[in-house]
């Protein structure tokens, strides 16, 4: 379903840099102008957005032992950067227009094009949202938030069409162009602060924490647990937590009540693909521990 949705998304990215960049080459409209080159640096990025799929999807191997889910964090970065250079050269285009004023023409052919990126782009949206709540995928949301841009700042950009067809305003190209800019640098903000953070190993959201808590405190035959941490790749999410079990238990029911906490921690995503390392102790070793290894802890019930 995600190698589909990147085809289906650099296919909908050709179609609309071949119209709008001559449309936005005809008419002198640095809006529609800087829409093309947005939208040709989509299709690049859909098109590593495939690569970065098809990759992050391979299996663990003898040389990657926890798989290529990182490749997802990895493909958001470069997403961003690209999203904020084509943000950076649509500003620089809006101010040389306001510097050297051209008139717009073919006014007519500049608003079809537009009107026709609107429905196109706001059907895949909707398709890689679909998508990106099916499956968790960090590429495939990225891709959503990416054209999810595109449609405002195409909206935005008929409205102005719209405003020069109607007042011969054509300043407001300009104008709309430098705030469309500083909008797309904006959203390109969260795609790479949420990758750096995954390639950071950044724990699980404290919500899902909190209830991974819950599961482990609510087991019976559990008597503390520390050294709780997380951390996710892709939709991989990993645990691993010590659990202290009274000395007298036999291994084979500490176990059993270890494989219970697991399968109840995967009922809490059921989307995620759950690696959970469970470590069975006779007593809290976790002060130990810290001052053989100098490790951060983890979290602790206490």
């Amino acid at each position: 379903m995600q190698k589909r949705a990147t085809i289906v998304s650099s296919s909908v990215a050709t179609i609309l840099v071949i119209v709008k960049l001559i449309v936005g080459i005809i008419s002198g409209s640095v809006a529609v102008l800087a829409s093309a080159i947005d939208s040709g640096l989509d299709l690049a990025v859909s098109l590593f957005n495939y690569f970065a799929v098809t990759n992050a999807e391979k299996p663990a191997s003898e040389k990657f032992n926890y798989g290529l889910g990182k490749v997802e964090a990895i493909a958001a970065v470069i997403e961003g950067v690209i999203i904020t250079m084509s943000g950076l050269f649509i500003g620089y285009k809006a101010i040389m227009k306001i510097i050297h004023p051209e008139p717009i023409t073919h006014l007519d052919a500049s608003i079809g094009v537009m009107l026709l990126s609107i429905v196109m782009t706001g059907a895949l949206v909707a398709y890689l949202n679909h998508v990106a709540k099916v499956t968790q995928n960090m590429v495939i949301k990225s891709d959503a938030l990416h054209y999810k841009t595109d449609l405002l700042s195409n909206g935005a950009i008929l409205i102005s069409l719209a405003v020069i067809y109607f007042t011969d305003f054509f300043m407001v190209d300009a104008i709309l162009g430098i705030l469309i800019a500083i909008y797309i640098i904006y959203s390109a903000y969260e795609l790479i602060h949420e990758g750096i953070l995954m390639l950071l190993d950044v724990a699980l959201e404290d919500e899902i924490v909190e209830k991974i808590k819950e599961v482990i405190v609510s087991e019976p035959g559990i008597t503390d647990y520390h050294w709780l941490k997380t951390r996710k790749a892709g939709s991989d999410y990993f645990v691993d937590v010590h659990l202290v079990f009274n000395p007298e238990m036999s291994l084979l029911e500490a176990h059993r009540i270890g494989d219970n906490v697991e399968e109840k921690i995967k009922v809490i995503d059921p989307k995620a693909d759950w690696l959970i390392n469970i470590h069975l102790d006779p007593y809290d070793d976790s002060e130990i521990n810290v001052e053989e290894t100098g490790q951060f802890a983890g979290s602790s019930s206490k």
